[in-house]
């Protein structure tokens, strides 16, 4: 147990840029807490059933999240502040917005309540029964008002 949670630390916390990754849309840089905006992730304690099997499908986009920063530098612009104080932001690695990477691969959804600009990459995941559309899951934003 003690080497599962070390290496899951270390997944988590990238050093390069002292980044960590909360979940599929939330990350840390410093000491500042980024939500991506246009774009909502299951949760994290969120099962989604491929094949009649369960699947975290939270843990699985945060798994996504922290593959494709890898090492890289993250580079975040600033939309708003919300309710909870964390800074809403699109964020890039490489010029390439990881709100798209996701919606596009299907591990997150266009937060259509918030913004329209990810319909298209979600219709493309959803047409190609990428990540999340290859399983039957519940709307992370359902999900969280059964909590």
């Amino acid at each position: 147990m003690k080497h599962f949670l070390l290496l899951f630390f270390i997944c988590s916390t990238l050093h390069a840029q002292n980044i960590k990754i909360l979940d599929g849309d939330t990350i840390h840089i410093a000491k500042v807490k980024y939500r991506f905006h246009g774009i909502d992730a299951p949760e994290i304690s969120q099962i989604c059933k491929e094949n009649n099997k369960n699947v975290k499908c939270g843990e699985l986009s945060k798994q996504k999240l922290i593959e494709k920063i890898g090492d890289k530098k993250v580079n975040c612009k600033k939309v708003a502040i919300d309710r909870y104080k964390r800074v809403v932001a699109e964020c890039y690695v490489n010029d390439e917005s990881l709100s798209k990477f996701l919606v596009k691969n299907g591990y997150a959804f266009a937060y259509r309540r918030y913004s329209k600009k990810f319909v298209e990459d979600e219709n493309f995941a959803k047409k190609n029964k990428l990540g999340l559309w290859s399983m039957d899951f519940q709307y992370p934003w359902d999900f969280r008002r059964k909590k």
